[in-house]
């Protein structure tokens, strides 16, 4: 039997590039098809948001667990990215407003935790979190902010219940809100 050293090089050659063609082939799908699925885009006349988490803009807080502010930031995130669409600075509001929608079809608007004993946090990019309790927030504004020129801003809102509060609360309060951006106090991002 006859041995060609140069035809097995070359088969094995081919085979390596077969598996490696398969293997970027079915990662890229994979890849893309998860980012396709958890982002969920809002716009605005100029701005362009994107919600990185599979629900959204929507908050939900379902564990009344109080914790301190140090293990608060370290709960579930929210983040979504701000992109300007315009060759101008546009300014606009994050807000964070309560999910009635959500609390009416949960049949939980009794049960809402009180915003006096609810920390909320956003962080834009990597700066540091700016810490609030809800009931502080002036018409329900986590931040006011000018973004340039085609430009585009990352954020990550957290919320936690207060370990401050002598107020005792049960397993069966819940709080569902909504992160709605908003441009120049009047049009509101929207899917």
């Amino acid at each position: 039997m006859y041995y060609n050293r140069k035809k097995t090089i070359i088969k094995n050659i081919i085979f390596i590039f077969v598996i490696l063609a398969v293997a970027i082939i079915a990662t890229y799908n994979i890849y893309y098809h998860f980012i396709s699925a958890t982002d969920i885009g809002y716009s605005s006349e100029s701005l362009e948001i994107i919600f990185h988490e599979k629900d959204g803009a929507k908050i939900a807080l379902t564990k009344a667990t109080p914790v301190s502010d140090s293990v608060g930031l370290s709960s579930t995130t929210y983040t979504f990215t701000v992109k300007n669409n315009l060759t101008e600075p546009v300014d606009y509001q994050i807000k964070l407003v309560d999910d009635y929608e959500t609390m009416i079809n949960d049949l939980c608007t009794d049960q809402s935790i009180p915003k006096d004993i609810l920390r909320v946090s956003i962080k834009e990019g990597n700066n540091k979190n700016e810490i609030y309790t809800i009931s502080e927030l002036e018409n329900e504004t986590l931040k006011t902010d000018t973004i340039k020129a085609l430009g585009e801003k990352d954020y990550t809102v957290r919320v936690w219940l207060s370990n401050t509060s002598a107020m005792s609360i049960n397993n069966d309060f819940h709080y569902h809100g909504l992160i709605q951006i908003v441009e120049d106090g009047e049009k509101l991002a929207t899917r």
